[in-house]
C-alpha cells in the first residue's frame, strides 16, 4: 500500500478533506515546541483552516525538544509533514482529513543552533508549547523555578548549546533583541491553571539566571499569553493505523484520532497574532473562567473516572461513563464539590457543559484508556483536583468525592486492581508513590508534600481519606464508589 505524502495526496479518496492550498507558498510564523498527538488534533488543525483561508504566512515549524521525538521527526520527514486527523462520532462516523500545516520540523537534539535560528527569524512571531503539565521545572510546594535541576544548570554552562525548552527559546530571545527584532509571544497550550503565568515565570527565572536584567526583560517585554485548550485525543493505536489505511487507501504511519468536540480560548496580546477568531477561536481579554471550567470538570473529572475505575475493572473511559454508578458518582463531582469552585464563565451555560462532558466522555469511538488518564498523576491531580479540594475546604464544603479519589489513586499505586490484575503506574514519581502505598500507615501516601502540600494534616481530609482507603482493600472500589453514591441520595432526600 503506497504511503501517504505530497505523491499520493493527490489521489486521496474525495471524502478524505485535503489542503486547498499550495503548500509550497506556506511560510513558517508559528514554531510549536512538543508535537504530539493533543497539538496535532488540535492547534494544527485551526492552523490548517487559517491556511485555507488565504492567511499563509502562519505555518508551523514543530520541533521535537527530547531524544524520544527523533520517531515523530521521522515521520513527518517521511510523510512530507502531512498526517492524517480522524474525528470518531458516538456512532460510529469517521471524518478524515489530511493536515497540511506543519510546514518544517525540526529535532533540537540534532541541531539545536537550527532550532534557535527558526525561532529569532523576522518571519516567527508565536512560539506556542505543549510541554506537558511537569515541563515547566515548578515545584509543586514552592511554586518556583527549580533552578538546580540538571538539565536547566547544563544549559546554563557558558557555551554549552541549549537543550532544554527554556535553554532554547532564551537564546531565541536574545538573539531576536540583538538583531533589533521584537520579541515573539510565547503561547502554552499546556493544562495548566494560569498557563502564561506560569510561563512567564518559568522563561523569566531561566533567562535571570543566565542574566538577571535579560531575566527583567523578558518578564516585562515578552508577551505570555494564557490560553484554555480543550480536544480529547487518545493515543493512536496499531487498530488506529490499519483504519485509517482501510478509509483512506493509503498507509499514515502516525495517524492522530480525537473526539469532535474542540475549544480554544485564548487571552488577546499585542505584537502580532493571525485572525484565529476567524477560525473559531475564542479570543477573549480574560482567559481564567474558561480555563478553571475545563480543569476543573473535564480533566478534574478525567482523574474521579479514572483511579477508582482502574480498580473496578473498566480499561476506558467510556466504559466507567456508561457505568451508571460511576456517572452518578461523576455527576455529584461535578454538581456539589467542581462547580460551586467556578466563577461565572460568560457565553457558557455550566449545566449543559456538563452534560455535553459526561456525553464526550460516554463516546465509545474514541476509546481512550483509563491507562492514559492515571500517566502523570502527580503532576496532573495538583494542577486538576487539589485546587478543588482547598477551595472547598476554605468554604466548608463536602470533599468527600474528590478525597476518595485520592484514595483510590494510593490503591492503584499499590499494584493492583480489585481482582489481583497488575495495575502499571506511569508516573515520574512512581517509585516514591508506591513506597508510600505499600507503607503500614495509611496516610503516609498524603505525606508526598511535593504533590499534596500540607492536605494530611487537615483532618477533613485525613480522616475521610484513611477511612476510604480501608473500605477500597477491605471491600473494593464498586461498594466504596456505591457507599459514597447512596450517601449522596440520602442527603437531596432529606
Amino acid at each position: 500500500m503506497p504511503r501517504l505524502d505530497a505523491t499520493t495526496l493527490p489521489h486521496l479518496s474525495p471524502s478524505v478533506w485535503t489542503p486547498r492550498y499550495d503548500r509550497s507558498e506556506v511560510g513558517v510564523g508559528i514554531v510549536h515546541l512538543g508535537v504530539g498527538g493533543f497539538h496535532r488534533s488540535h492547534q494544527a488543525v485551526y492552523v490548517d483552516r487559517l491556511l485555507e483561508s488565504g492567511q499563509v504566512d502562519w505555518g508551523i515549524c514543530g520541533v521535537g525538544v527530547l531524544p524520544s521525538d527523533r520517531r515523530m521527526a521521522e515521520v513527518m520527514a517521511a510523510q512530507d509533514r502531512l498526517y492524517t486527523l480522524v474525528v470518531k462520532h458516538p456512532d460510529g462516523y469517521l471524518d478524515a482529513r489530511v493536515v497540511g500545516s506543519i510546514a518544517e520540523y525540526l529535532l533540537a537534539p540534532d541541531d539545536p543552533d537550527a532550532v534557535v535560528e527558526r525561532m529569532a527569524a523576522p518571519g516567527t512571531r508565536i512560539v506556542s508549547l505543549t510541554v506537558t503539565e511537569g515541563g515547566y521545572n515548578t515545584s509543586h510546594e514552592t511554586g518556583r523555578f527549580d533552578t538546580g535541576a540538571p538539565a536547566v544548570v547544563a544549559d546554563l554552562r557558558p557555551g554549552s548549546p541549549p537543550r532544554t525548552t527554556f535553554g532554547l527559546v532564551t537564546e531565541a530571545l536574545v538573539r531576536r533583541r540583538e538583531r533589533g527584532l521584537p520579541p515573539f509571544a510565547v503561547v502554552s497550550c499546556d493544562n495548566i491553571p494560569g498557563n502564561g503565568h506560569l510561563a512567564r515565570e518559568a522563561f523569566a527565572a531561566f533567562a535571570g539566571l543566565r542574566d538577571p536584567a535579560l531575566g527583567e526583560w523578558v518578564a516585562g517585554e515578552v508577551a505570555f499569553p494564557n490560553s484554555m485548550v480543550d480536544r480529547i485525543t487518545p493515543v493512536t493505536t496499531d487498530a488506529d493505523r490499519e483504519q485509517v489505511a482501510a478509509a483512506i487507501g493509503v498507509e499514515d504511519a502516525w495517524p492522530v484520532v480525537c473526539e469532535p468536540w474542540t475549544q480554544w480560548v485564548l487571552e488577546e496580546f499585542a505584537g502580532g497574532r493571525p485572525p484565529l477568531e476567524d477560525v473559531g477561536v475564542q479570543v477573549v481579554a480574560d482567559v481564567a473562567p474558561y480555563e478553571l471550567m475545563k480543569l476543573r470538570l473535564l480533566n478534574a473529572g478525567h482523574q474521579v473516572l479514572a483511579h477508582l475505575g482502574r480498580l473496578a475493572g473498566h480499561g476506558y473511559v467510556h466504559q466507567a461513563s456508561q457505568d451508571p454508578l460511576f456517572r452518578e458518582f461523576l455527576a455529584g463531582y461535578l454538581d456539589e464539590e467542581a462547580t460551586p469552585t467556578l466563577p461565572r464563565v460568560p457565553g457558557i451555560d455550566l449545566r449543559r457543559y456538563k452534560a455535553d462532558l459526561v456525553g464526550r466522555f460516554a463516546n465509545p469511538a474514541v476509546a481512550d484508556t483509563l491507562a492514559r488518564i492515571c500517566e502523570n498523576a502527580s503532576d496532573r491531580i495538583p494542577q486538576f483536583l487539589l485546587p478543588v479540594i482547598r477551595a472547598d475546604l476554605e468554604a466548608g464544603r463536602d470533599v468527600r468525592r474528590s478525597v476518595a479519589v485520592l484514595a483510590g489513586w494510593a490503591r492503584t499505586a499499590e499494584g493492583a486492581d480489585d481482582a489481583g490484575r497488575p495495575l502499571e503506574l506511569s508516573d515520574p514519581r512512581g517509585e516514591a508513590l508506591a513506597r508510600r502505598a505499600r507503607d503500614a500507615d495509611p496516610l503516609e501516601f498524603l505525606r508526598e508534600r511535593d504533590v499534596f502540600g500540607d492536605l494530611a494534616d487537615d483532618p477533613r481530609v485525613a480522616e475521610p481519606f484513611v477511612a476510604t482507603r480501608v473500605a477500597l482493600r477491605e471491600r473494593g472500589a464498586r461498594a466504596t464508589v456505591e457507599d459514597l453514591v447512596r450517601g449522596r441520595r440520602r442527603r437531596r432526600a432529606g
